[in-house]
């Protein structure tokens, strides 16, 4: 005996409506193929599911029973569609990325917004990193491609170059430099910095380090254990500061002032790139590349 999907579906629908008419309308069938599908399914299980009246499909005792048994086997079923969608490598598949800056706003979050309203049916991964945690990612396969800054460089890696982000020195409200017109790097250099360890920290401490060290000074630099987002909300108790990118302006920190950094070229920047295997093959990582392409042409 074989009972097929759309049987329980008719059947589960006419119990809903109690309407055969009612239930073809709504699953857009012909009535008469609706009811001898019903008529086929009560033959094949040996029972009768409806009470057919003047009025309707009234389910019976034994048909309730069935029906409540049906409707857990159709949401098992979608269940399993929804799952089979999502980690499937095929049109759609599954696509995983690396990134080590915050994902609070800027072109990180705009990049990723954009991917998720083209491709809803992409299971998009996101994974947060260093660099060094990322390009291991990348070679072991569990990303497909990271967004980090430019540099990273490595054989077997392919990257271009996306975008740039402005350096911004996070201050406390009464911070003597919010009065000058603009910081330069000079002017922080007896300031005790604060820099996470995660994201994009180890190459925010080395920049401060070289744009810093001279004439046997040494910045004071302290690196913990946490988060950009942590290390931001503890500046305004005034005992540090902390350089971050444009990006962690695109949300609302009350009692945080940003101001650009300058140096001899102009505001002082972080160059951020794609890097991918050169061997990857995801249909998704090449979705991926064309929306890249439309938003930052090379």
């Amino acid at each position: 005996m074989t009972i097929e999907i759309r049987q329980l579906r008719y059947a589960l629908m006419s119990a809903d409506l109690r309407s055969f008419s009612g239930a073809a309308s709504r699953l857009n069938v012909k009535q008469a193929t609706l009811s001898r599908s019903v008529l086929q399914l009560e033959d094949r299980l040996g029972i009768k599911l409806f009470e057919r009246t003047t009025r309707g499909a009234e389910p019976t005792e034994a048909g309730k029973v069935f029906l409540e048994t049906a409707r857990r086997i159709i949401t098992d079923v979608e269940n399993l569609q929804t799952t089979a969608r999502a980690v499937s490598y095929g049109e759609q598949g599954r696509f995983a990325v690396g990134y080590c800056s915050s994902l609070m706003a800027g072109h990180l979050k705009a990049a990723f917004s954009d991917y998720l309203t083209r491709f809803p049916d992409v299971q998009f991964d996101g994974v947060e990193g260093d660099p060094d945690k990322l390009c291991s990612d990348l070679r072991a396969g569990t990303i497909d491609v990271a967004i980090a800054p430019l540099g990273s460089e490595e054989q077997g890696i392919a990257s271009r170059p996306v975008w740039s982000e402005r350096l911004v020195a996070a201050l406390y409200p009464e911070h003597p430099l919010l009065e000058a017109s603009r910081i330069y790097w000079g002017d922080l250099r007896r300031e005790i910095f604060v820099v996470p360890r995660q994201g994009i920290g180890q190459m925010i401490r080395n920049l401060i380090t070289a744009r810093l060290t001279g004439q046997g000074y040494r910045p004071n630099i302290i690196t913990q254990e946490t988060s950009l987002e942590s290390v931001l909300s503890m500046v305004p108790v005034g005992r540090f500061i902390t350089i971050a990118t444009e990006a962690s302006m695109g949300v609302a920190w009350p009692e945080l002032q940003f101001r650009d950094i300058y140096d001899n070229g102009g505001t002082a920047r972080i160059d951020f790139a794609l890097y991918w295997r050169e061997d990857a093959e995801n249909p998704a990582l090449q979705r991926f590349f064309t929306m890249i392409n439309e938003r930052y042409p090379a």
